[in-house]
């Protein structure tokens, strides 16, 4: 029995890896056919990835009925706002969790159009301070929600920015994940969680998280995201 819960907890992470390598390798597809372009609708280009996502993996984006494509101003947490044709200097975010929900895992990316400087260094500021969050991690074995969330904020700080979510990650491949924010505060790496990250969780699985970093320009009001896998990369 013992046998069978190790390998287990070994398929559930190559799970959660497995989905995060498909939205890799969608977004470089993304990317490279140049799919987001000015003056097409945030549907349109929903349409196109969702076929790209079929003929390279098989995947229907029409499981979960939920937007992947949002273009400034729809990159803020929490808005509400209708569709929209994406202009010459947007940032746009590609977020394919509900893409690939079934593999319970999280990845976003922001692109920035045109040749805006603001936009682009906000861009620029996101991948500094998701690649400083990395570290931050990986450094510390026994680093809280709480201790990381706080090096994240003044990562964000130092670059100007803040962030725009209570939290900045949150557990996944577990039940509390389908609660979303009326999870416990351990599910979250926020401000309310003490507790070790690496830590075996109370169904005797490893906790794995997920990175949620929103960073908001708030002199000029664009917010941009980045979501992926922390423990397992």
């Amino acid at each position: 029995m013992a046998t069978l819960d190790r390998m287990d907890v070994g398929l559930r992470a190559l799970h959660l890896q497995e989905g995060q390598r498909m939205a890799q390798r969608l977004f470089a597809q993304v990317i490279a056919t140049q799919v987001i372009k000015p003056g097409r609708s945030e549907e349109e280009v929903d349409n196109r990835i969702s076929l790209i996502a079929r003929e390279v993996f098989g995947v229907r984006a029409g499981r979960v009925r939920r937007r992947f494509v949002r273009s400034w101003p729809s990159t803020v947490v929490g808005g509400q706002w209708p569709e929209r044709v994406i202009g010459a200097q947007d940032l746009v975010v590609l977020d394919f969790e509900s893409l690939l929900a079934p593999y319970d895992t999280g990845f976003a990316r922001t692109v920035a159009l045109g040749d805006g400087l603001v936009r682009r260094r906000l861009v620029h500021d996101l991948t500094t301070v998701a690649s400083g969050a990395r570290d931050a991690f990986r450094a510390d074995e026994s680093i809280t929600g709480r201790e990381l969330y706080a090096k994240v904020r003044g990562l964000a700080a130092r670059a100007g920015r803040s962030l725009g979510a209570r939290h900045c990650g949150r557990l996944t491949g577990t039940a509390p994940t389908a609660r979303a924010e009326a999870a416990r505060p351990e599910d979250f790496i926020g401000p309310d969680n003490d507790r070790p990250l690496r830590r075996t969780l109370e169904e005797g699985l490893r906790a794995h998280w997920i990175l949620q970093i929103h960073l908001l320009d708030e002199h000029h009001g664009p917010a941009a995201v980045h979501t992926e896998l922390l423990d397992l990369v």
